[in-house]
């Protein structure tokens, strides 16, 4: 690939900040106008556009159409195999249906114009004579403001003329051209209505962001607040299908975690950084945070918890099915993941048992290749994307991964402390509607010692359970029969969990105030 092909399409990749903030300073230019207009202002007359969405491309031409000439808008011909080659709305010029004619149409106008070839990689690949033409219009545009741009939702560029184009990546539409949209189509003029909307939107294209739109609008009526749960439901519907990225809508409020305080009091701190990351040095933003320790004590509550606190949305990637082989190679399938993440920020990413799916245990196989893709990303990804992982067979994290740098910390998770039970408990019984202080939980300590989290919380709906069959309330005493019977996690792996803690000692800060003494 050509060096100014890469910039390009990376460019077009990086996010820039994903709040109007940044964008006012660009007198509200979208980032797809900015990276086009600077690419025609370069004097390259030949740009190949990977896009599906034509009409889009269109829009931003003639948004750049506007920008790129100090008096009027220069004109933008948009040409197709079943159009021909026409202007706005006006009849097709005539004998211009075919992609010869086309190009000689394009060669006789002697003013400034963009034009726009929809489809043309069909032609270009197929005729020799299509490829000499475009390179004898490479000589005659440059440096007389005629710019052809070609769009198609593949990249298929003859290697005879691949030097001549510049190659641009058409991302998921920014916050600029979602509130513009969202302007367009509603009706709207509110800022403080249409921002937040337009955040919800992000990582859709303009076609997906009108079908969540038109949904929301014939539940409320109107653009607000309350149009937000069916616009989050539709784009939900919309991430989950691509299979390899869950979106997670059931939210945790940091309340819902019992203990962890140590691990708490960081996300807290943590929040406030991350919600002026737009005017803060990128090495002070947090970029991410590393869970592990013993199964069932909060790691993944916390993860959710986390993105209700930053109020940011939660997405999952599924380890499981980038291996599946459905969605390609998978080290292409968790790349093009990345890249839709960084599209959809700010977002909170949570990738579940990472010691699973991201090793450097084979380094010369795609596990290998996507360690080595995941540590450079971690580095180098937008400052709206907060990772959270999550690991309980914590050895085989390879070293690169927890070191300094990676993730902003490292975090332990052990059995709860007796007071940390007590909290547990009182969450539980008071998500099932009844009153923690009708029940003496303290009694329980002894009987709950080395208890995870989740054995807490079944102990609480086995009780709740056998009262139901009774038709009577749940009391200490159904509390204490359930937790005598029950054989605790760290009884049955105790060596495992041995080895866990010793791992863990000196490589991690403990996610509790204090370690259990044992």
């Amino acid at each position: 690939m050509p060096l100014a092909t890469l910039t390009a399409s990376t460019s077009l990749f990086v996010h820039n900040g994903s709040t109007l903030t940044n964008t006012a300073s660009l007198a509200l230019e979208s980032r797809a106008a900015k990276i086009i207009r600077e690419v025609f202002e370069s004097g390259r007359p030949l740009t190949y556009i990977r896009s599906a969405e034509e009409q889009r491309v269109g829009k931003v031409l003639r948004e750049v159409a506007r920008r790129i000439s100090n008096s009027t808008a220069v004109p933008v011909w948009t040409w197709s195999l079943t159009e021909g080659m026409r202007r706005d709305d006006r009849e097709a010029e005539p004998g211009s249906y075919a992609p010869r004619a086309a190009l000689d149409f394009i060669a006789a106008q002697q003013d400034s114009a963009i034009f726009h070839l929809k489809d043309f990689h069909e032609p270009m690949r197929e005729s020799a004579e299509i490829r000499r033409r475009l390179r004898d219009l490479y000589e005659s545009c440059r440096d007389h403001r005629k710019y052809i741009v070609i769009s198609s939702p593949v990249r298929s560029i003859p290697e005879e003329v691949e030097r001549s184009f510049m190659f641009l990546e058409l991302r998921p539409p920014d916050l600029v051209e979602l509130i513009d949209f969202l302007r367009e189509e509603s009706g709207e003029t509110s800022q403080t209505i249409l921002q937040p909307v337009a955040q919800a939107l992000q990582g859709l294209t303009l076609d997906e962001a009108r079908y969540a739109l038109r949904r929301a609008l014939s539940g409320t009526g109107r653009l607000g607040p309350e149009s937000l749960p069916s616009l989050l439901e539709e784009k939900r519907l919309l991430v989950n299908r691509s299979g390899v990225i869950e979106y997670i809508a059931d939210g945790t409020s940091i309340g819902e975690v019992g203990g962890l305080d140590g691990l708490k009091k960081w996300l807290l701190e943590r929040q406030k950084l991350f919600q002026f990351r737009d005017s803060l040095s990128a090495e002070i933003v947090p970029k991410g945070v590393l869970i592990m320790g013993i199964p069932g004590c909060g790691k993944s509550l916390c993860v959710k918890a986390a993105a209700s606190y930053f109020q940011l949305p939660l997405y999952r990637v599924d380890m499981t099915e980038i291996f599946s082989g459905r969605h390609g190679k998978p080290e292409g399938a968790f790349v093009e993941a990345c890249k839709m993440m960084e599209d959809m920020a700010p977002a909170v990413l949570w990738f579940d048992e990472i010691e699973m799916g991201i090793t450097s245990t084979d380094s010369g196989g795609e596990q290998g290749r996507i360690f080595a893709f995941f540590l450079t990303w971690m580095q180098e990804k937008t400052k709206g994307l907060f990772v959270a992982a999550t690991a309980n067979r914590i050895d085989l994290l390879p070293a690169e991964m927890i070191r300094k740098g990676r993730f902003d910390e490292v975090f332990f998770v052990d059995l709860p402390l007796d007071e940390e039970r007590i909290e547990i408990f009182k969450i539980h019984i008071g998500r099932r509607g009844m009153d923690a202080s009708q029940f003496s939980l303290e009694q329980l300590i002894e009987f709950t010692k080395e208890w995870t989290g989740a054995e807490i919380e079944q102990c609480v709906i086995s009780a709740l359970t056998k009262a139901r069959l009774e038709d009577r309330d749940v009391t200490t005493k159904d509390l204490i029969n359930i937790a005598v019977k029950m054989v605790p996690l760290a009884r049955t792996m105790s060596e495992q969990i041995r080895h866990i803690r010793g791992w863990a000692f000196d490589r991690a800060v403990r996610a509790s105030p204090r370690v259990i003494g044992r």
